[in-house]
């Protein structure tokens, strides 16, 4: 039985993946934990601090493979404790000899804190991989319609023309910066916890520097410089930056189903065969992925909520704060891992209505240039004068039910200044995006020269 959208088989597709799910399952759990105590073991036992042969078994037995997580469940519900009957059982499995140098040092948090890096760079690895995948294909619709004119919209109403290669371009460099975010993390980040009850490593005897820097090597974390029990600003910093990548994420869902609208038409994410907008009106195509992905992004921010409130660990250890953690760290990446899923699907397979775009375009009658028309304008009577003309033509125009073109021949001053012509050329949005497309040629590069999407 389940009951939480992570894992009920109608509704988990919507808030994580099966990839993204096995990072996090109680599997994966307890083998980090297992990987952790494998790892220590065997590490005391090169420098003789236990006997060899008990580390050999015990790094031997340290597979989740050779445990019952039924059991576990109960006996953790017994004990009022999260590890200890994890510890008890390896040390059945190793037998009464090696078992007494199980859990040789450590307290429980060391154990909960490196198993949870060392999932949360599981996921890192996943949430990079994917996050490259859907700027992939963001580069390709950038550079597809660097010069696809388009509207561009200020106020949620049309403002002036640009193409929506430039559009996609700014969520391809924002997605840019959050790579940027992420890879600088990984340093602070990836670090592991062996400190002993209270952070003095008194547990761990005189070799207990030498003893830490070897069994993080062999784990692939990076050493901390002091105990971070009460420090969560690692992990509080990670869940962040997903926190802004949802948020980018949401925004791109947002704008998709916007211009989906049947009013607007623009662009449409993928139909597929069987796919049923609703129950009661056959007709209907919803916007059903990105519709997805923009509840995801709002869900995600109180995971980082979440993670603000764990920051408040209290004295040398607060296994309360450190609890919030279990909870928010794999629901974000979670969540994350399947917000990025689901934009590949949208993106990769976008109607772009280029038609649309350019009816679009005309849809105010040519009031869309005035901007343009102002400038034109300003060469002859200067600028203030271009728009106090321009503005009142508009204003009109727009009153009067007339094309811009009309309400502005009616002005005498502006047919003095601009001939019929010219006039026209002047209205023509499609021949007015400014620097676009050199602007979005000039992302497309720096994103070729820092190697990223290679």
């Amino acid at each position: 039985m389940t009951s939480s959208v992570f894992d009920q088989s109608l509704q988990q597709h919507m808030w994580s993946t099966d990839e993204m799910r096995a990072v996090f399952s109680e599997e994966n759990r307890v083998q980090k934990w297992l990987d952790f105590e494998a790892a220590l073991a065997l590490e005391q036992g090169e420098l003789e601090i236990i006997p060899r042969a008990a580390a050999q078994e015990i790094a031997a037995r340290a597979r989740v493979a050779h445990f019952d997580l039924a059991q576990l469940a109960i006996e953790v519900r017994r004990v009022k404790h999260p590890l200890v009957p994890a510890v008890r059982a390896l040390q059945r499995q190793c037998g009464d000899e090696a078992g007494e140098f199980v859990h040789f040092g450590p307290t429980s948090q060391d154990v909960y804190d490196t198993g949870m890096m060392l999932q949360v760079r599981e996921a890192h690895r996943i949430l990079t991989r994917d996050l490259a995948a859907v700027a992939r294909v963001l580069y390709r619709l950038a550079d597809a319609h660097k010069h696809t004119p388009m509207a561009g919209r200020t106020h949620s109403v049309q403002a002036l023309p640009i193409t929506f290669g430039h559009k996609c371009a700014i969520w391809l460099a924002e997605l840019g910066r959050h790579n940027e975010r992420l890879l600088a993390l990984e340093a602070r980040t990836f670090v592991g916890q062996m400190v002993g009850a209270v952070g003095t490593k008194a547990s761990f005897g005189p070799h207990a520097i030498a003893l830490e820097n070897r069994v993080m090597a062999r784990l692939g974390l990076n050493v901390a410089e002091i105990s971070w029990q009460p420090a969560r600003d690692r992990l509080g910093e990670y869940v962040g930056v997903l926190g802004l990548l949802g948020a980018t994420l949401g925004k791109i869902a947002n704008e998709i189903m916007n211009l989906e609208s049947d009013e607007v038409g623009e662009v449409a994410e993928p139909f597929s065969e069987g796919k049923v907008g609703s129950s009661t009106m056959p007709h209907k195509r919803n916007p059903a992925v990105v519709e997805t992905v923009v509840t995801l992004s709002r869900a995600i921010r109180y995971s980082v909520a979440m993670m603000h409130d764990a920051q408040m660990a209290e004295h040398e250890r607060d296994v309360a704060a450190v609890r919030m953690e279990w909870k928010a760290v794999p629901e974000a990446c979670m969540m994350t891992a399947a917000m990025l899923e689901m934009m590949h699907q949208a993106l990769s397979g976008l109607t772009v209505n280029t038609g649309r775009m350019r009816a679009n375009l005309d849809l105010l009658g040519g009031f869309l240039m005035s901007e343009r028309v102002m400038f034109a304008l300003a060469e002859k009577v200067g600028k203030q004068s271009a728009h106090e003309l321009v503005y009142a033509a508009a204003m009109q125009g727009m009153e009067a039910g007339i094309t811009f073109e009309q309400a502005l021949l009616r002005d005498p001053a502006v047919r003095d200044a601009l001939d019929p012509s010219s006039l026209r050329q002047l209205l023509d949005p499609s021949t007015y995006v400014g620097m676009a497309p050199a602007i979005v040629e000039a992302v497309l590069d720096r994103i070729r020269a820092s190697g990223w999407l290679d």
